[in-house]
C-alpha cells in the first residue's frame, strides 16, 4: 500500500478542481487568508492589552462596590436617602 506517489495528489487535483471549479476555490483562499490574518491580528490585540497595566478603580469615600464589604465606623452618622 504505502504513501501515494505525485500522480494520484495530482489526480485528486484535478478531481477537486472539476468538482469545485477555479472562481470557487479561489474564493474559499481569499477566505481563509482572511481569517488567517484576522486571527493574527487579534492575537496581536491580545497581547498589547495584556502588556499595558489596568487602569486602577478606587471607590469614592461612602460608596460601595459590588461585592466588597465594608465594616460601618461607630462615629458615622446614618445615611438617609
Amino acid at each position: 500500500m504505502g504513501s501515494f506517489s505525485i500522480w494520484h495528489w495530482l489526480v485528486v487535483l484535478l478531481i477537486v478542481v472539476l468538482v469545485f471549479g477555479t472562481k470557487k476555490l479561489r474564493n474559499i483562499g481569499q477566505d481563509l487568508g482572511g481569517a488567517v490574518r484576522g486571527f493574527k491580528e487579534g492575537i496581536r490585540e491580545g497581547d498589547a492589552a495584556a502588556a499595558t497595566p489596568a487602569p486602577q478603580v478606587t471607590a469614592q469615600e461612602g460608596t460601595v462596590i459590588e461585592g466588597q464589604a465594608r465594616e460601618k465606623a461607630v462615629n458615622e452618622p446614618e445615611k438617609s436617602a
